[in-house]
């Protein structure tokens, strides 16, 4: 009688712990679909990552031709900004 009763026991708990990790909260269901989740934003994370580097680039090769434009144009063309004073120094 008791061996039954364990056994009734140990058959029931086993069905409660199957139960929760088919339905319940993380669930093998819920894991797969945060899973999914977490893909497709790693996704849009490496996307935007791209987008961010290539605006930086463009931004570093508007920033460093403008530099040598303006360098350009002042030592061959005698540029001066307003509120400048021009030297030339001849040795």
């Amino acid at each position: 009688m008791t061996s039954r009763v364990v056994a009734a026991l140990l058959i029931g708990l086993l069905a409660v712990v199957q139960a929760q990790l088919w339905l319940g909260r993380g669930s093998v269901g819920d894991v797969a679909q945060m899973q999914r989740k977490l893909d497709e934003q790693k996704a849009n994370n490496a996307l935007a990552q791209q987008a961010n580097e290539r605006l930086s680039a463009e931004v570093r090769d508007l920033r460093e031709g403008l530099e040598t434009v303006e360098e350009k144009a002042r030592g061959e063309l005698g540029m001066v900004k307003p509120n400048e004073i021009y030297v030339q120094i001849v040795k």
